[in-house]
């Protein structure tokens, strides 16, 4: 890959990585700080005992997935003799290493839960102090000569990959743990070139074979104390559905919200298209025999239904229109002007309940029935009263 593909490639994923934290609605973005303790397993070629360290990390919640970490430690252990030498002189060949640097790490949370597992990935340097108890020993310290040194320092690159996992005790106190690999790239030098067996006993030089890199592995163990109150997820606010006005009808009267010119229609209310009330069927008002007198039940219904008129001012003229049954021809007369009277009846009702529409009390006799006459359920369903809207 040439440097332009690679910074192109760079720049696109920096923007997809911007592009992602905008979307991210996480809320949490708060620092934190991050004690540890190191357990450390050097590479076979430092020819090491293991070690133990600490260090500091201040970071920083970044979104949902990503933290960013700024991490200083210590580390330090101890050389095994180099057995290059002979036991006469392997004491001699033992040393103290302590490390000494700084990364910085970005890990990736693949959720977070009060158990968040994640990766990371780390760039740094590394100072390495090399101690010999011993006392000093003569290195191959240039081309002009050899030297003796009591030891030495050199400063690397490191990088550092590995996994780990948090879990969350309290909003401000998580325990955490994570397993590395570290490459260190130290340079040779006539100190750390002990490490791996360029030493002048006397005798001769003894040199092994030069490693490019160390590699080491790391065990950190720590918590994680975040900084401020944890912000707490909201509930997504869900806006109430309304539902389109073509799929309701609230009076049930057969016409859509939408289309309904006078809503609030009393139940059982015939309707025109604009949902406007045409007519209405009085049932159930009944009156005494053979007389206008309302019942007790009669009245209770037109007080509901007067309810409803005056709820809904529609200012139309309602014609109260009686009917009654037919038994015997000779009847009629009588039936005519029952029917009459028990209109007004309930228009007077009516009217002493509020309604204000102009009400035309009207009795129509047998005239038009709406059952079989010759039958006592038709003569019922016959017998009735009818609240017509007219006019204006």
């Amino acid at each position: 890959m040439n440097r332009k593909h690679f910074f192109a490639l760079a720049l696109t994923g920096l923007a997809a990585f911007t592009t992602a934290q905008a979307a991210d609605e996480f809320l949490d973005d708060r620092f934190y700080a991050a004690p540890f303790g190191t357990y450390v397993h050097g590479g076979g070629d430092r020819n090491s005992f293991d070690g133990w360290g600490g260090g500091l990390g201040i970071g920083k919640i970044l979104n949902e997935n990503f933290n960013v970490e700024v991490k200083g430690f210590w580390q330090s252990f101890s050389g095994r003799p180099n057995t290059v030498l002979g036991p006469a002189n392997q004491d001699m060949s033992r040393y103290n290493a302590d490390f000494t640097g700084g990364t910085i790490d970005v890990q990736y949370f693949f959720f977070r839960d009060a158990f968040s597992p994640y990766v990371v990935a780390g760039v740094g340097g590394m100072n390495t102090s090399l101690r010999f108890p011993g006392g000093t020993r003569n290195f191959i310290g240039s081309t002009t000569g050899n030297g003796n040194l009591p030891g030495g320092s050199t400063a690397s690159f490191i990088f550092e990959t590995g996994v780990g996992a948090t879990y969350e005790v309290l909003d401000n106190f998580l325990l955490r743990a994570d397993v590395r690999y570290r490459l260190d790239t130290s340079p040779s030098n006539a100190a750390n070139d002990h490490f791996y067996g360029n030493v002048f006993n006397g005798n001769g030089f003894y040199n092994n074979r030069r490693p490019d890199v160390f590699n080491d592995l790391l065990v950190n163990v720590g918590f994680v104390v975040p900084f401020g109150d944890k912000p707490q997820r909201m509930a997504p606010v869900v806006a109430p559905v309304v539902a389109d006005c073509s799929t309701r009808d609230s009076d049930h009267d057969g016409v859509n919200d939408c289309d309904d010119k006078c809503p609030g229609t009393a139940k059982g209310t015939k309707v025109d298209e604009y949902g406007c009330p045409i007519r209405i069927e009085l049932k159930g008002v009944n009156f005494l025999f053979d007389s206008p007198e309302l019942t007790e039940t009669a009245k209770s219904i037109l007080t509901k239904v007067a309810g409803d008129l005056s709820v809904y001012p529609l200012k139309k003229t309602i014609e109260v229109r009686g009917h009654a049954s037919l038994e015997k021809v000779e009847q009629e007369a009588h039936n005519q002007r029952l029917s009459e009277r028990r209109s007004q009846s309930v228009a007077d009702y009516l009217k002493s309940k509020g309604v204000a529409n102009k009400l035309v009390a009207k009795g129509f006799g047998t005239a038009y029935p709406v059952a079989d006459n010759s039958t006592e359920a038709g003569r019922v369903k016959n017998r009735r009263v009818e609240l017509v809207w007219i006019g204006e």
